[in-house]
């Protein structure tokens, strides 16, 4: 659900076609199209695009009606008994702490647990109190019957009932379901709460930390993983610390912010921790300038005043408050929402660096292929670096999959031409600034001045260097409690256990703390033999943390320390310690009974089905329609038809489409002859799919009497594009609400630049909306319209 295995992660597939066919697996899959992976599937049910939450919403009312939850995981392992805030509550689609004026949540207070005189939340181990986690719960989704939720999401009664019950068999300890999502849930505008639902639904099944259990996801790229790992969102540090706002003007300020403090006696709280992560990066940052005294340098971190997120980068630079911009590994021109506002975004620039193996629409922006407002290049003042970058295969280092795998791999080629590795080209970048700033000042010297560069060839790091700096280094003898020195001055770390809060350790990334220690690359282990029979090859790469495969495992064994599966048995108490097949996600020597609990990485040491303050929107999922919605009214909530918090500027507010203009639902996308924007110029790639194709139901194209290889006109509120028509049984109406809803499916893949056939972008059609947690843009669900093109092409 939110993802299509079998047509955009084929390798990884092959695990799905294996548990069915040797292992009697059961293969649901839940979709607006009859794809690749249904086609496949035990059972398929249909779904309107962005209706998952009333979807998911209905399976926990159906879960917690015909009793098929876990209930020894559950009381024990959840926060189903916590007693919620007095003040809190969920009144016609808004939690408390809604502003009117301001819409906008400005008060999350009351979405917080009741505290006792000590600071401890107050619990309920009876779960008879009404404003326990789990009673609140069961209200909340009390409405969410099968009859709403078929009305809503097009998904006939008796097909959603049959997936809740597939489900409810895995309520059992010895029965475990896993859940494998992609872009598909993501690229909504609360796509963040898709994911939390369906987590919930685990914690009710008692299938997290379970091996096959969990929540999976299908990563778009083989390395987004170590993207999100490494702190490249605009607000987070390496190893998912936040990055300090302005507001957290010193490093006691900052860190007395952002260390959580445990909520339950006893509570292990690993995050605690912080200050010992936060002080080893700073070292990593600026070695011996990163002192006690100045705060470990914490003046030259820059401080964000609000999130810098794409969709912000592009409405600042829209309205000329960018000079410049370097695109680094990206292409928003082709992956990022309204294509002509990225393209006058672009225009603005007075320059724009493309860091690319590639030729990419965005190095050439202005072409703006097929629009009737092709950009007049002699007005665009942008002018466009192009440096020419290495690409995985032509360098060594480590990609990070959705597992947390780092799996080392070796450089198979030389780059040609003039492409230089990145980490080459900002080395030399950044010694051009010094030099620069030596000869002529310049405003804040001291963040690039005294940032540590010590690498054999400053210019040309090593990939060996900058994982060993990543994993981290002790920067004088480490000792243990007993005063026994476990790690001697310059050695490299093993463990992130092993970090200082005292400016004796480095480490870049503290969750990578392991994965390259004086035993030598753990990344580049081979050793693939699985004794367990559980698919946990503990000697093939290295995961973090830790090298541990499956995260929170204690919570595969039950409060005495036996497995609740003795069948697949992952860890289990032996009467010493804790051992098993997997590294224990819990201390080793801690016994059983005690009050720690399995979800260490929470204050309150359990995993949240009720989220607190975490989330933009409230603790609890609700369904909200997509900005563009085909119904125009929220059955569920009807005075709250969208996201409260969505992430949108006002001008693009005025670029929404409506359902009587745009009474089709427009989907992007992936095909298995394609990855992403790169394959386009691979000759057998742009073979095998030459140009881009509009899919779409037979009753539709009927209805607009468009036949198989026509060409049609796609439109919305944005743009148009032309392609050829796919027509397909893979589509079918759906019937919501007493409407006949039609998807139309837009593949990503092509544009005008690569060995394809030139042609338009899908991204032409997509508006510029985003999530209200991760600012992800809403691709999956938009409105338009189509017809027959006219003169053909």
């Amino acid at each position: 659900m939110g993802g299509n295995a079998a047509e955009a992660h084929p390798v990884g597939f092959r695990w799905v076609v294996e548990a069915k066919q040797r292992r009697g697996a059961t293969f649901v899959v839940v979709d607006p199209r009859f794809n690749r992976s249904a086609s496949v599937a035990d059972f398929y049910a249909p779904i309107r695009s962005g209706t998952d939450i009333a979807f998911l919403g209905g399976v926990i009312n159906w879960l917690i009606a015909n009793g098929k939850i876990n209930w020894d995981y559950v009381k024990n392992y959840t926060n189903a008994t916590f007693i919620v805030h007095d003040d809190f509550d969920f009144n016609e689609g808004l939690f408390s702490g809604w502003d009117k004026e301001k819409n906008a949540y400005t008060d999350k207070s009351s979405w917080n647990y009741k505290m006792d005189e000590n600071g401890d939340a107050v619990v309920d181990p009876t779960m008879e109190d009404p404003r326990c986690v789990f009673n609140m719960m069961k209200k909340h989704y009390a409405s969410y019957t099968p009859e709403l939720v078929s009305t809503i999401t097009g998904t006939p009664v008796e097909e959603f009932l049959k997936v809740c019950e597939i489900l409810g068999t895995c309520s059992a300890h010895n029965k475990v379901a896993t859940f494998l999502y992609a872009l598909g849930w993501t690229q909504h505008t609360i796509g963040s709460q898709n994911i939390r639902t369906m987590a919930m639904i685990q914690l009710l099944l008692g299938n997290i930390g379970m091996p096959g259990g969990g929540v999976n996801a299908l990563r778009g790229h083989s390395n987004i993983q170590g993207l999100t790992d490494l702190g490249l969102l605009s607000t987070n540090l390496p190893g998912y610390m936040p990055l300090p706002s302005e507001k957290q003007t010193t490093i006691d300020t900052y860190l007395s912010q952002v260390t959580p403090k445990a909520t339950r006696p006893d509570q292990f709280n690993y995050w605690g921790n912080t200050p010992k992560f936060f002080v080893s990066m700073m070292k990593t940052f600026w070695g011996d300038k990163a002192t006690k005294e100045n705060g470990w340098g914490f003046d030259w971190l820059p401080k964000w005043d609000q999130m810098y997120d794409v969709l912000r980068v592009f409405e600042l630079m829209k309205q000329g408050k960018m000079n410049g911009y370097f695109c680094q590994g990206f292409n928003p021109v082709a992956s990022f929402p309204n294509k002509n506002k990225t393209i006058a975004a672009l225009s603005k620039l007075k320059y724009l660096v493309v860091m690319d193996p590639l030729v990419t629409e965005t190095s050439t922006f202005w072409k703006n292929y097929g629009e009737s407002n092709d950009v007049d290049s002699s007005k665009i003042g942008t002018t466009v670096y192009r440096l020419p970058t290495t690409c995985f295969a032509e360098e060594d280092g480590a990609v990070v999959n959705s597992g947390r795998w780092l799996q080392w791999h070796w450089k198979a080629a030389d780059a040609p031409g003039e492409a230089l590795p990145d980490a080459n080209i900002l080395s030399g970048i950044l010694y051009e600034v010094r030099r620069l700033y030596k000869e002529h000042g310049g405003v804040n010297p001291e963040p690039l001045m005294n940032i540590s560069w010590k690498y054999d060839i400053p210019t040309a790091p090593h990939p060996d260097e900058l994982a060993k700096e990543l994993n981290g280094y002790a920067l004088a003898d480490i000792k243990d409690a007993d005063g026994n020195v476990i790690l001697k001055k310059g050695q490299l770390i093993s463990s992130f256990a092993q970090l200082r809060d005292d400016g004796t350790t480095a480490s870049g990334c503290w969750v990578y703390a392991g994965s390259w220690t004086e035993a030598g690359n753990q990344m580049a282990n081979r050793d693939n033999s699985d004794p367990s029979g559980l698919g946990n090859t503990l000697g093939w790469a290295w995961a973090w943390p830790a090298n541990r495969r499956i995260i929170y495992n204690r919570a595969s064994a039950d409060r005495d320390g036996k497995a609740w599966d003795k069948e697949r048995a992952l860890i289990f108490w032996n009467g010493k310690k804790w051992t098993g097949y997997d590294v224990p996600d819990f201390k080793a020597d801690e016994p059983p009974g005690s009050a720690m609990n399995p979800y260490i990485m929470n204050p309150e040491g359990v995993s949240r089905l009720y989220a607190i303050d975490k989330m933009a929107e409230g603790p609890f999922p609700a369904h909200y329609e997509p900005m563009e919605s085909p119904i125009g009214v929220n059955l569920m909530y009807p005075k709250v038809l969208n996201n409260p918090a969505v992430r949108i500027f006002e001008d693009d507010r005025k670029e929404l489409g409506t359902m009587e203009d745009y009474p089709y639902v427009g989907t992007t996308y992936r095909l298995t002859e394609h990855f992403h924007y790169w394959t386009k110029h691979a000759l057998l790639n742009a073979i095998a799919q030459p140009e881009q194709f509009i899919e779409m139901g037979e009753a539709l194209a009927a209805e607009k009497g468009i036949a198989n290889g026509d060409w049609v006109k796609v439109w919305s509120k944005r743009g148009f594009i032309k392609a050829v028509a796919v027509v397909t049984k893979r589509i079918k109406p759906l019937d919501v609400n007493g409407k006949r809803i039609h998807h139309i499916g837009i593949p990503i893949h092509w544009g005008y630049e690569g060995l394809t056939k030139q042609g338009f972008i899908a991204n032409t059609l997509t508006p510029s909306v985003g999530d209200a947690n991760t600012q992800t843009p809403e691709f999956k669900t938009f409105l338009v319209n189509i017809e027959k093109a006219e003169g053909g092409r």
